[in-house]
């Protein structure tokens, strides 16, 4: 018979098979919750799980966060990660160890964690295509998004199996039967367990509202994003995994811009990539899973099956070698697009080095990175000196020489990690992060003196030509810091050593202005 809500909720939460979080994944919502803890407090936590301790590091050292230096201790991952990522991390590993313990269930524990790992690294994938957000959290609501269907499995399994049977003979979401049969939807059972676990607020929201975000009028608009953000991820999960991908291909794209104003390169490098990021997190947490397929391949899958429904067995042979070159043709053909594609969205014509807007997006990206580690970051503004007499005198041909070479050249003399983008016309731009106010000097002159040094030789001519630079750095602290302001200092140092005669660096004098400049 069908209960009221709370006679589900007061089932579920009194019932001995109720998942428990690991001690120390417990402790740390704790401390979180806490704003005295320290980082040493959440570090001295984490450490005391060996295990754990091995695997966060291991997390932390991969492509996963991509950071250019080693992190070899638990207090060095605590403070380059921050507490949000490291409560992220831990939660993950608890959750992703979880085993049913009810063997009298249809619902497939190993499933539920692949699919909702793929539920996290597609939240994730999504809330970096929108400038000035933190994915941290996102990770951890897209992993625990549908966490009430594993609470209903273990501890209304009987209720449950049924649900589970009606959904495969009906081909009907359960989250649309739940209700139906047992009297809550997962939503409300899952934000309620992980409000009992004591998970804040913000990780709370996306699970209850996911599958309907427009019920949510609370007026957080992080909230709202992060809901956003998890209800797109769960319709990727569904183009992934379910009968009819389609259908929610389709609904994904639609929502992408409707909800968070996605352009189509966007959505499109979503679901290009989405498959890859989801194998390679597997094993970054030790989970073993099958390849996944890629949504052109599942899309063009999708298709076929319902080109083949009227064909004879011979026909469906012809049919399926002809379609397989086709799919092989057409992926080559989408590759080669999509690279065309990133080319002009983000990489200078001329030059052949980053654009501008890509810089306006990699620096959002690094200054967020910034917030979260407490290091500082720099950049620098080069001009080429007096560019416009030197076009009027030489022509526009050798300009462009010129610009191509300086590119090259000083390409060279940064780090892998670092940028040089054209900011416009003769002026370039380098992003240093983590990088000191002296370090970037010596960095900027010495891209400064390789100018002053090169021969330009274009095989008819040898050109001899210099640069000014401006140096601005800065140690962001949060949402007061103005990316604009500070590429204005950056601007400003620059005028400074034209003014100064050229052929020069200046650096921003911090001590002038601005709280969020902390050295």
């Amino acid at each position: 018979m069908k209960m009221s809500q709370d006679e589900v909720l007061r089932k579920v939460l009194e019932s001995e098979e109720l998942p428990t979080l690991p001690i120390v994944a417990s402790k740390l919502i704790t401390l979180t919750s806490r704003e005295e803890t320290t980082l040493s407090d959440i570090a001295e936590l984490v450490s005391k799980d060996m295990s754990l301790s091995a695997k966060i590091l291991k997390v932390s050292n991969s492509a996963f966060y991509s950071f250019p230096q080693q992190i070899s201790s638990i207090n060095q991952a605590v403070s380059i990660l921050g507490t949000n990522a490291v409560r992220s991390l831990v939660l993950s590993f608890s959750f992703l160890s979880m085993e049913g313990k009810n063997g009298n269930t249809r619902f497939d524990f190993k499933k539920f964690w692949e699919r909702s790992l793929a539920g996290a690294v597609a939240a994730k994938l999504i809330m970096e295509q929108i400038p000035g957000t933190d994915s941290e959290d996102i990770f951890i609501s897209g992993l625990l998004q549908n966490i009430g269907q594993l609470v209903y499995a273990s501890t209304m399994a009987e209720e449950y199996n049924a649900v589970l049977a009606r959904e495969e003979d009906e081909q009907v979401p359960a989250e649309e039967l739940e209700e139906e049969m047992i009297g809550a939807p997962h939503t409300l059972v899952g934000y309620e367990v992980a409000r009992h676990w004591g998970f804040p607020e913000s990780l709370l929201l996306p699970i209850r509202y996911h599958h309907r975000p427009e019920e949510y009028d609370g007026g957080d608009r992080h909230a709202a994003l992060s809901i956003d953000t998890v209800h797109l991820s769960d319709l990727l999960v569904k183009i992934l995994y379910s009968g009819t991908p389609e259908k929610y291909h389709k609904l994904f794209r639609k929502r992408a811009r409707d909800l968070l104003g996605l352009k189509v390169l966007a959505i499109n490098t979503i679901l290009k990539d989405v498959h890859n990021q989801v194998d390679r997190t597997a094993d970054y947490f030790g989970l073993k899973i099958s390849p996944t397929k890629s949504v052109e391949e599942i899309l063009q899958e999708a298709n076929l099956r319902l080109s083949l429904l009227n064909l004879s067995y011979e026909e469906m042979n012809r049919e399926l070698i002809r379609s397989k070159m086709e799919l092989e043709k057409l992926t080559r053909e989408l590759e080669q697009k999509n690279k065309l594609l990133e080319n002009l969205a983000n990489i200078d014509g001329l030059t052949e080095v980053n654009n501008h807007r890509f810089f306006q997006n990699f620096l959002d990206q690094e200054i967020n990175r910034s917030i979260r580690n407490q290091r500082t970051i720099s950049i620098l503004l080069a001009d080429i000196d007096n560019f416009k007499k030197f076009n009027d005198t030489y022509g526009h041909q050798t300009g462009d020489f010129i610009l191509k070479e300086f590119c090259r050249i000083t390409k060279e003399q940064i780090r892998e990690y670092d940028l040089l983008a054209r900011y416009g016309g003769e002026e370039f731009i380098f992003v240093l992060p983590e990088t000191e106010p002296e370090d970037a000097r010596t960095v900027a002159e010495k891209i400064r003196a390789i100018v002053d040094e090169y021969a330009f030789d274009d095989g008819d001519n040898v050109y001899h030509v210099t640069i000014s630079i401006g140096v601005a750095s800065a140690r962001p602290t949060g949402p007061d810091f103005r990316k604009n302001e500070f590429i204005g200092l950056a601007d400003e140092a620059l005028y400074q050593a034209k003014k100064n005669g050229r052929n020069q660096v200046a650096m921003y004098d911090p001590k002038k202005k601005k709280r969020w400049f902390a050295f």
